[in-house]
Parts: structure tokens; C-alpha cells; sequence
């Protein structure tokens, strides 16, 4: 069977995409970039998927960043920049806008393009391992303006400016204070436990999770008033099934069976 350097897993109602390149410590190829957006495009239309997870292959990095080796022909020059360019923003948009939560499993190096697809997932889970940078100041190169906005988000514009400026690597203890991760895990239970807290994440009303996901993201991009948009989806959760089955659930002191997809 030929190895594939990124892929997709759907273990019932939790999907993976895998980072397959442990030789290079799951560098991402222009290809891989390419791939992403198709990948997130079938766990949004596979109504039995409820949440995503983006891991490495094993326990040898989460990315270690963009390939390299590639930017000598690829990012040549601006027009072939372009093109790259648009393939890593693509896929960075295609994670960041979808309507389904994601998180990122991260196991020891997850550096410039690695941490740029992190930063894009909803939750950010490490191990004690981990270890954070984004480096185009030791390129030469520019990153984005949205993906730079998902780095300012989370950690403030002080400490963004300090990891993009310097261009430094820091620790999992370093990140968990400035608000990089939102969990640390033992290098052995760290998969178990992702997993788990994905599990969790299906067994809540889906169209509650779903919506509140979209609202923060109206949040975070300026709105701070009610629409119509915002008043519908609060007023038409109440005619769901998933809340009457909640109330009657809270009533009769049991777990609720959510059945929204």
C-alpha cells in the first residue's frame, strides 16, 4: 500500500487527519497544504463526524513546519510564492471556518506551518514535549494577516510579537501561561485523553456547540451587538428536539440523548 503523507481516519463519530511524515518530523509538502481543504470539506459534509482531530502520525512531532527544501523552487520568487501561499492559506481557512470543533493532538515540535494549522483548530492539546515557535523572521518571509490575527487572538499582541519578532522556541510551560495551549498531558496518556475530551465534546447538543462556535467566531471579528443572524440562532435552539430532550433529561436526573447531526 502506498504511504500517504496526509490522511483521513473516521473512528465513529470522532475523524482524524494524520500527519504521516515522521522521517521529516511531519514537514508539510505544497501537496499536503493542497489536501487539507479537501479533507475538512468531507468531515463537514459526513453528518455522522461531530468533531476533528489533527495529529501526527506518532509521537515524534505534530509539524515541524513547512518543507523547506521545497521554497528554493516553489517560493522562488513572488509569483511562485503566490501560489504557495495561497495553498497554506486555503487550508488554514478551511480549519479555522468550519463549522464542526477541532483539535489539535500536539506531541513535541509544532513550529511555523505546524503551529499556524494548530493555531487554526479550536482546541490546542500538548504534551509535556511540546515545543512552540513561528520563525518567519529567520526566513525572511511574511505571514498572513489571518493567520496572524489567530496567533493575536489567543496570546495578546505582546506575546505574538514576541514569538513572530523573535522568532524563538518556547516550551510547553511557556505556552500554557501565555494561553498557546489549553491543555498539557503526560506524553502517555496525552492521546487517550484528547480522544476522550472529543468524546465528550459528541455527546453535547450539537447544534449548541455548533452555534456557539459561530458566534464567538462573530466575536472575534468585530461583532459586539445582536443581528438577526445571532437572535435566530438563539431563539430557534428552543424549538430543537436536543432541548427538549436537555430539559426532560435535567428533569429526570439522567444523561440527555442529543440526536441533532
Amino acid at each position: 500500500m502506498e504511504k500517504k503523507d496526509i490522511y483521513l481516519v473516521k473512528q465513529g463519530e470522532v475523524a482524524s487527519i494524520i500527519l504521516n511524515r515522521p522521517e521529516k518530523r511531519n514537514a508539510l509538502t505544497h501537496e499536503m497544504w493542497k489536501e487539507i481543504p479537501s479533507l475538512i470539506e468531507e468531515v463537514e459534509e459526513d453528518r455522522s463526524i461531530k468533531v476533528l482531530i489533527i495529529r501526527g502520525a506518532d509521537e515524534i512531532a505534530f509539524a515541524a513546519g513547512a518543507d523547506i527544501s521545497e521554497f528554493k523552487t516553489l517560493r522562488a520568487d513572488s509569483k511562485g510564492a503566490k501560489i504557495y501561499n495561497d495553498a497554506t492559506h486555503k487550508a488554514e481557512r478551511a480549519i479555522a471556518t468550519m463549522k464542526k470543533p477541532s483539535i489539535a493532538l500536539i506531541q513535541s515540535y509544532c513550529i511555523g506551518g505546524g503551529c499556524e494549522i494548530a493555531l487554526a483548530c479550536d482546541f490546542r492539546f500538548s504534551d509535556t514535549n511540546g515545543k512552540f515557535g513561528i520563525t518567519p523572521a529567520k526566513l525572511g518571509l511574511v505571514y498572513s494577516l489571518t493567520a496572524t490575527k489567530q496567533l493575536v487572538d489567543l496570546v495578546g499582541p505582546s506575546q505574538a510579537k514576541y514569538i513572530l519578532l523573535s522568532g524563538e522556541i518556547i516550551d510547553v510551560d511557556h505556552a500554557l501561561r501565555i494561553g498557546l495551549v489549553d491543555k498539557v498531558f503526560q506524553p502517555e496518556e496525552i492521546v487517550e485523553k484528547t480522544y476522550q475530551f472529543a468524546e465528550e465534546l459528541c455527546q453535547k447538543a450539537q447544534f449548541t456547540v455548533r452555534s456557539m462556535k459561530h458566534i464567538i467566531g462573530l466575536i472575534q471579528h468585530g461583532q459586539v451587538e445582536e443581528s438577526e443572524e445571532t437572535e435566530n440562532l438563539r431563539n430557534g435552539s428552543f424549538d430543537t428536539e436536543d432541548y427538549k430532550e436537555g430539559v426532560r433529561a435535567f428533569l429526570e436526573k439522567r444523561k440527555p440523548k442529543f440526536t441533532y447531526s
